[in-house]
């Protein structure tokens, strides 16, 4: 079965907590703090599979979740990091934030790993925080947690030539003809149901054509089979529109051929600005020569005559094709500008009285919180030290705070104390 979108679910590991520990051995009665940092958080990468050509392994396993760091231990011994998770996907995957859509990565080269979800940073052990003043520190920093994010795997095939055109007009016979592909072949409609990839190998050169499973006229609003797959042919470098020359659908070529450029258009004005090489296919059930001259005339194109059945002319075809190459760009990885999560700016902070309660926000509070054990004296104390040496202390007393004012600091109160 072919699957090329699916939605997942990510999380990268939280990091391991800080350790509250001090050094206990006979002869040195006063070791002091020696509690380790915790642990690296896991990380996700994505990473391009050779051996994967379909997302179909995402249909049943949606969840990953790294492994999370462990919590440092005595001896200034830092926890073990988490395990990181490799993700395997086919190449020309596109990782797109569910959300709003936004590009992250696209899995373009085998081999290449790719870095999506950092693991959480571990959080410091008690022995971090010893200074002159502060001795015998007992408590230590949490761990950094993560978020879980939905994510949209997107599989856009990277082949150099796409074959376009109506059902039946022979794209898979042809594809059949120039490369070892065997795709469907039957004399109906959308027999080919996913696209089918070939290497075609010309002299001492090879290039890759994909066979696009068959658009009709509203593709690109959703009408059809094709729309399901348009997104295939945004990577190619040339598009062989191939034509029943013959009408031996009861569909007049010219009619098919404008409409199909309109599909491609609609969806996108880069795939309607490709390079492009029309293939009168099916001559060999053309009754008169002038049905040939005449859509040429009318599409105001030269136009390839082939018979996919009789492999007349695929040769020729063959050859300009792997011509018509070597004048364009190579394959790239899409261009875009990747989606960035909005982060928390760790140096603000806002201060806002609602009655009697003076209430404290912002990134600066939240990090600071977070790396306190707030039900520990001695943490809350240096919690306290934090915010007075940022000057939240001076900042509340300008707006009135006075001694045993209600304070609120997330989920946390206490009273002021000048």
């Amino acid at each position: 079965m072919f699957l090329d979108t699916v939605t997942i679910y990510c999380k990268a590991g939280n990091g391991g907590d800080g350790a509250v520990s001090f050094h206990r051995e006979k002869y040195i009665p006063k070791g002091g703090p020696d509690g380790g940092d915790g642990g690296r958080g896991g990380s996700i990468y994505f990473e391009a599979d050779p051996s994967i050509n379909t997302l179909i392994e995402f249909r049943y396993n949606q969840h990953f979740r790294a492994g999370n760091g462990e919590r440092g231990q005595g001896a200034t011994k830092t926890g073990a990091s988490g395990k990181d998770i490799i993700i395997k996907v086919p190449r020309g995957t596109v990782i797109k934030d569910a959300e709003s859509g936004g590009i992250l990565a696209d899995v373009f080269d085998y081999g290449e790993r790719i870095l999506i979800f950092k693991g959480g940073r571990g959080g410091r052990g008690n022995a971090r925080f010893c200074t002159s003043t502060r001795r015998a520190p007992s408590f230590a920093e949490n761990g950094e947690p993560t978020v879980e994010r939905k994510l949209r795997l997107e599989l856009k095939t990277i082949a150099d030539v796409g074959l376009v055109g109506f059902p039946n007009v022979g794209k898979s016979t042809l594809l059949s003809v120039i490369s070892a592909a065997r795709p469907k072949i039957a004399d109906y409609h959308f027999t080919t149901l996913s696209p089918n990839l070939g290497v075609v190998r010309y002299d001492d050169e090879s290039f890759v054509a994909a066979d696009i499973p068959g658009l009709i006229e509203g593709a690109a609003e959703g009408l059809g089979l094709g729309h399901e797959f348009l997104r295939h042919i945004e990577r190619v470098r040339l598009i062989l529109h191939v034509v029943d020359v013959s009408g031996s659908e009861g569909r007049e070529p010219f009619e098919d051929y404008t409409a199909i450029r309109k599909e491609l258009k609609n969806y996108s004005e880069k795939l309607y600005d490709l390079p492009e090489i029309v293939v009168a296919n099916k001559t060999d059930l053309v009754a008169e020569e002038k049905q040939i001259t005449d859509f040429e005339e009318k599409i105001g194109k030269k136009v390839f005559r082939i018979s996919a059945a009789t492999t007349a002319g695929v040769k020729s075809l063959v050859a300009a094709t792997a011509e018509k190459l070597k004048t364009l760009p190579p394959l790239a990885p899409l261009e875009f500008v990747k989606h960035e999560y909005e982060t928390v700016d760790k140096n603000f902070y806002k201060i806002e009285k609602k009655g009697d309660v003076y209430y404290v926000t912002g990134g600066f509070v939240e990090e600071l919180a977070r790396s306190a054990y707030l039900d520990d004296n001695e943490s809350f104390a240096w919690f306290q030290k934090r915010m007075r040496e940022r000057g939240i202390v001076d900042e509340l007393r300008k707006m009135g705070a006075k001694d045993g004012d209600t304070v609120c600091v997330l989920d946390l109160e206490f009273e002021f104390m000048d």
